[in-house]
């Protein structure tokens, strides 16, 4: 699953201060690291050549996306990757009016949000929007008392923005779209069963049960006029968000804390959608593709890693790509260039031995100091790990970074082409002869300026120039709570 948050490290808001990326000179080769003078490191040699992303290794990681898409599209289980049916084929057309609301949850904040649609003149009238918090006690509570509070939450937007709403017609309800960005089974346009909880949640008696049901209920019980129409993932409503506005998007990948794309879908070519076919010929898959894990340059860093997760063997591309595990990769290169190489003197920084210590947001800021001493690398190594670092030292530290994060921002570029060659192939060649947009969200993509660069590199290298100027990647901040109201909207039960 994705969120479009960041890493433990805090939000990723340590940016450039004119927003720009500066060319500095690059790092010199490893030479007398440390107080004990180490002469060159293996360590980053080794390291170089294993995050290596040429164009072959590119080439093979979309091809493996593309495939692996094929597969899940036959059969839950038979690849990586769920590609999982949305459920979602009407998508909003700009005609839509009326009042909307949505509740996007994912994770411990959550919001309310009620959107105003005028129309094809109009479009988005106006939006309200109210930001809450879960209780940690409910975050372990029952099922009742969760879905209670978040009703209660609503009521209260809903009362506090009463005097101004739109007279609700006899016998009718307001719709709502539900942004859950939890593991779940989905069953239609409108409904879901939880899978489990995760992000730290461990509430009794919801798995196995449909969360929109759980929602409707707390509803009632609330005394609301309300109803869900529409149950998505946050990629979903992205996707759904930025399509209203631009009818080329066809794609929307979130880069955050975790990481996920969807994109849509020709239903003749969804194998395991049986039964009626859309009247609109089209669905919204769900890829889940942080679970894709095909032909990827992979160290010893990322196998450790992944052996200290708690889903050992699972989310292999997620832990390569995305703002929560970039930095923890970092510390563990770090760490052990410290204890083998003397990186930071004859002594290890005992902090730099926390797991998750080092931020994503930390490599951000380290990458933006043009400073001739890097100062801001220095202050934040002495912050975060208690390191003293000489020049040559924070530019070693400087040089792992990129390594990473360049790593990072070509695979997942690689997989953002595999998903376009794979709907290029299907389309006989109506995908990328055509300007083709894919919405971005996520802190690590809006505020990682190198990592923006090696995606456009990447797509750029594997489509060649010409073909990859039809292929715009645009950023769609916090798409998704609209998203969820316009597809409320575009599955309204009274439209007609």
């Amino acid at each position: 699953m994705s969120s479009a948050g960041v890493t433990a490290g805090g939000p990723l808001s340590l940016v450039s201060r004119r927003g720009t990326i500066r060319r500095r000179r690059a790092a010199p080769p490893m030479a007398a690291i440390g107080a004990g003078g180490v002469a060159t490191s293996p360590i980053l040699t080794h390291l170089r050549e294993r995050c290596a992303t040429p164009l072959p290794v590119l080439r093979r990681v979309a091809d493996a996306m593309a495939a692996e898409m094929r597969a899940g599209l036959v059969s839950d289980g038979a690849g990586d990757l769920p590609m999982i049916l949305s459920y979602v084929d009407s998508l909003p057309s700009g005609d839509e009016k009326g009042a909307f609301y949505a509740l996007d949850l994912g994770g411990t904040n959550f919001r309310v949000l009620k959107v105003q649609l005028g129309g094809r003149d109009g479009r988005v009238v106006e939006t309200e929007l109210q930001y809450a918090q879960i209780p940690q006690e409910l975050m372990f509570g029952t099922t009742e008392e969760l879905f209670d509070f978040i009703a209660s939450e609503l009521a209260r937007f809903v009362s506090k923005e009463g005097g101004r709403s739109l007279h609700l017609p006899q016998g009718k309800k307001w719709e709502l779209g539900f942004t859950f960005s939890f593991p779940v089974k989905q069953t239609s346009v409108d409904s879901g069963i939880l899978i489990k909880w995760t992000k730290g949640f461990s509430v009794s008696g919801t798995a196995g049960r449909d969360v929109v049901a759980c929602l409707n209920e707390a509803m009632e019980r609330q005394g609301l006029d309300m109803r869900v129409s529409a149950l998505v993932n946050d990629t979903v409503a992205t996707l759904a968000g930025a399509h209203y506005y631009d009818e080329d998007v066809m794609v929307a990948v979130i880069l955050g804390t975790g990481t996920n794309a969807c994109y849509i879908e020709r239903a003749d070519a969804i194998p395991k959608l049986q039964g009626l076919k859309p009247r609109s010929g089209k669905m919204i898959i769900n890829t889940e593709w942080g679970a894709f894990s095909g032909g990827l340059p992979l160290t010893e860093f990322d196998k450790d890693v992944d052996s200290a997760s708690v889903n050992p063997g699972e989310q292999i591309f997620e832990k390569t790509i995305s703002g929560m595990y970039l930095g923890e990769i970092v510390r563990r290169i770090l760490l052990k260039m410290a204890k083998d190489n003397a990186l930071f003197g004859d002594s290890v920084p005992q902090k730099l031995s926390t797991p998750f210590i080092l931020g994503t947001p930390c490599l951000c800021a380290m990458q933006q100091d043009d400073t001739d001493d890097l100062t801001a690398v220095g202050a934040i190594l002495s912050d975060t790990t208690g390191a003293q670092s000489s020049l040559k030292e924070r530019e070693v530290v400087v040089e792992v970074c990129d390594t990473i994060v360049r790593r990072a921002g070509r695979l997942a570029g690689a997989g953002i082409v595999g998903i376009l060659q794979k709907m290029e192939e299907d389309s006989h060649g109506l995908v990328l002869g055509r300007r083709t947009v894919v919405a971005m969200d996520g802190g690590l993509y809006e505020h990682y300026p190198q990592y923006r660069r090696y995606i456009q590199d990447a797509v750029t290298e594997l489509l060649g120039q010409k073909t990859s100027e039809n292929i715009v990647i645009d950023h769609n901040k916090d798409g998704s709570g609209i998203g969820a109201a316009l597809l409320a909207a575009a599955n309204s039960k009274y439209v007609g």
